[in-house]
């Protein structure tokens, strides 16, 4: 099958980026996985140097070895595009690579609602190191937060997890809070004793404090064993998650209607029973008619579902792409 018409589907993650060049008929004609889209760290233009690299060897798999890469359409789902003014940075960066004159960028959450979705109708929220939420509608009205950290109200994530449950343990131990079980889980975990011994080492840097999200395991576990401390934690995720999930509701106006919530990341995907069941009730509360479902398929799928939308392919194109990646 040639290239002309061509389609590119971008998901950039913090950690990983994949790439599929997609016929209009949904048929995957190349792919290719790199590294993780970090312009915060790197600047804008290495990080789109660093995927154009990757955008190259997906086109040379497609057959186009020896031309520039060129598509009818580029969708691009990409991490660290949390603002309007972002994405648009963002665009304006890939067009000048020249690779195609119509070019979407969306913040990569919407790849993962998408791919949950046999059409763009309802919510997603991804809970990961972070915590995000969007949704959209099929006349294109979309809901989504600013999700930069705590100086946008947001709270949760397995960073964020981890952080309080570190804040609470140091506490237990000390006298100054609840006993908790977190106080002697959490040291443990790097074979230490005791929380002081855990604070020492990541003040004076023997401990990374980027490890802290092996921590977020540890807070379920010991939350599943019943520590009242580490229960609360996990039943403020279920509430904060379902606070986002009906705002966004609210905002495209489907509170009042059966729509999906669709719920992804490494936190969320976990299924821990007893963040599930609260979230479940928390929901169920704030949004009666909405469903709950989980994403399995690649944010990748999503992004080249967002592409076939665009050039109005239609529900064959959108079930053969989906066969591809198995769902």
């Amino acid at each position: 099958m040639g290239l002309t018409g061509s389609l590119l589907a971008v998901d950039a993650g913090n950690s990983k980026t994949d790439v599929a060049v997609v016929a209009e008929d949904g048929t995957v004609l190349g792919s290719a996985r790199g590294g993780g889209f970090q312009p915060p760290l790197v600047g804008v233009e290495t990080a789109v140097d660093a995927l154009a690299e990757i955008v190259g060897r997906a086109w040379e798999a497609a057959g186009g070895a020896g031309l520039p890469p060129s598509f009818a359409h580029v969708t691009a789902c990409l991490a660290n595009a949390d603002l309007p003014v972002e994405e648009e940075g963002l665009r304006a960066a890939l067009v000048a690579r020249g690779w195609s004159r119509s070019v979407r960028v969306h913040n990569d959450t919407f790849a993962i609602l998408r791919a949950g979705l046999d059409e763009p109708r309802g919510v997603a929220v991804v809970c990961g190191a972070g915590i995000n939420c969007v949704g959209m509608t099929p006349d294109g009205r979309t809901a989504r937060f600013p999700a930069i950290g705590k100086l946008s109200g947001d709270w949760g994530g397995g960073a964020g997890m981890a952080e309080e449950a570190l804040w609470y343990a140091a506490r237990g131990e000390d006298g100054r809070g609840e006993p908790t079980e977190l106080a002697r889980a959490l040291p443990a975990h790097f074979g230490l004793e005791s929380m002081y011994a855990l604070i020492e080492a990541v003040h004076l840097g023997r401990i990374a404090f980027a490890r802290r999200h092996e921590l977020t395991p540890v807070l379920f576990r010991v939350s599943a064993a019943g520590d009242p401390v580490a229960l609360a934690l996990v039943h403020r995720l279920a509430e904060e998650v379902a606070a986002m999930a009906a705002v966004a509701l609210g905002r495209l106006g489907l509170l009042d209607e059966e729509a999906p919530v669709m719920l992804g990341g490494s936190v969320l995907a976990a299924r821990h029973p007893q963040l599930e069941d609260r979230l479940v009730e928390a929901l169920g509360a704030r949004a009666p008619r909405a469903t709950i479902g989980f994403v399995t398929a690649p944010p990748v799928l999503g992004a080249g579902l967002l592409a076939l939308d665009e050039v109005a392919a239609g529900p064959a194109a959108a079930g053969r792409l989906r066969g591809h990646y198995g769902t």
